[in-house]
């Protein structure tokens, strides 16, 4: 079984910065891939990033392209995701979730998901 834990949220102004982490704890050598995921009231959960644990490779979603950056310490257990020029309309919960089979962006693809950490960006 494997239990994902997100932190680093936080309330900040348009432009700023913020980090968010998962810690993965339990078996993990077999996960494929990882994905940040968001929503927010009212919306649908949509896909952020997600990174091949293998390979590296990652994908973003239109709208954070550029401004966040996903990463991984496979020696820690350890996905990030570094978010810059913050906007009000990335205010949302940030979960991160783990897939074994194939890497995806689509929320009902994964299996686990952490408890999320919320990012609030004010204007």
């Amino acid at each position: 079984q494997v239990q994902l834990v997100e932190s680093g949220g936080g309330s900040v102004q348009a432009g700023g910065s913020l980090r968010l982490s998962c810690a993965a704890f339990g078996y993990t050598d077999s996960i494929y891939c990882m994905g940040w995921f968001r929503q927010a009231p009212g919306k649908e959960r949509e896909g952020v990033a997600a990174i091949n644990t293998g390979g590296g490779s990652t994908y973003y979603s239109d709208s954070v392209k550029g401004r966040f950056t996903i990463s991984q310490d496979n020696a820690d257990n350890a996905l990030y995701l570094q978010m810059y020029d913050l906007k009000p309309e990335d205010t949302a919960m940030y979960y991160c979730a783990a897939l074994w089979d194939y890497c995806s962006a689509v929320p009902d693809d994964f299996r686990i998901w952490g408890q999320g950490t919320q990012v609030t960006v004010s204007s």
